[in-house]
């Protein structure tokens, strides 16, 4: 258990909730405007978020970046959040990074910030209290959560992700990042760049420079020994959080997640 988090514990959150539109494989699987208020066992993907994010004792004001702050609106289930002030619509930029940007120049005092997506429809207040707790523990200034393959594999063979291969193991991505403090604010560019390239792990790689590159290629490291690398390349600390919890590294990204995460609510329920 997390138990009560102080004040100084407490974690702004930023839900990345902008997308293509109607364009949207999910959007189009769901027939809904705009890919967050896609049904998932009955309730909007951002509601789910919320939701989860909301019963973590880590957590304190939420915001959430959308095409058209609007939106929020349909989902009548949150206005009580928006009355109370602990809820806050954005104006999404034209990529996350540079969301991510505009949130940290718009909201007062927005660090620790815990960033996310509205798409985590599996989110649970577990996932969140983990990575909040082991982030604080971690001391690092960016975090990122992290699965391994074995932990999601087992429970989902068909599940198909992108992963990050090193020496011990391959990792997918788990959509929870931390941002501890300001000197995280030193990597937009470096963020962005990356960003480009989220699909092909090697040349994500590339990003930190031809020696990392080399590393990653050959799996010269361990996750922890990359993590500590990138650090020094950057001279901000950074550290992966892994995540014990299956369902952390699989998002609703087009429609088989979508029946996937389906089936795994229903087997909740």
């Amino acid at each position: 258990m997390a138990g009560a988090a102080s004040s100084a514990q407490r974690f702004t959150v930023l839900v990345l909730a902008g997308d293509r539109g109607p364009q949207d494989p999910v959007s189009q699987a769901a027939g809904v405007a705009h890919k967050c208020l896609a049904p998932v066992a009955g309730r909007p993907m951002l509601e789910r978020v919320i939701a989860a994010l909301t019963a973590s004792p880590y957590v304190d004001r939420i915001a959430v970046s959308l095409n058209a702050p609007a939106i929020i609106d349909e989902l009548a289930a949150l206005g009580p959040l928006r009355e109370s002030g602990r809820l806050r619509p954005l104006q999404a930029a034209d990529s996350p990074s540079r969301s991510v940007l505009r949130a940290v120049e718009e909201l007062d005092d927005p660090f620790p910030l815990l960033v996310t997506t509205a798409d985590h429809a599996l989110l649970t207040p577990a996932m969140v209290d983990h990575f909040c707790r082991e982030s604080l523990a971690s001391r690092a200034q960016v975090t990122a959560g992290l699965t391994a393959s074995a932990i999601l594999l087992a429970r989902y063979p068909q599940s198909r992700r992108t992963y990050l291969a090193f020496r011990e193991e391959r990792y997918s991505g788990s959509n929870l990042f931390a941002l501890m403090d300001p000197a995280a604010m030193r990597l937009p560019e470096l963020w962005q760049r990356a960003e480009q390239q989220r699909k092909k792990p090697w040349r994500v790689a590339a990003v930190f420079g031809p020696l990392l590159l080399l590393g990653y290629l050959l799996r010269c490291f361990t996750l922890d020994q990359a993590m500590a690398r990138i650090s020094a390349r950057l001279g901000v600390a950074v550290a992966a959080v892994k995540m014990p919890m299956a369902e952390a590294a699989i998002d609703v990204d087009k429609a088989e997640d979508l029946a996937l995460a389906e089936q795994i609510l229903g087997e909740r329920a």
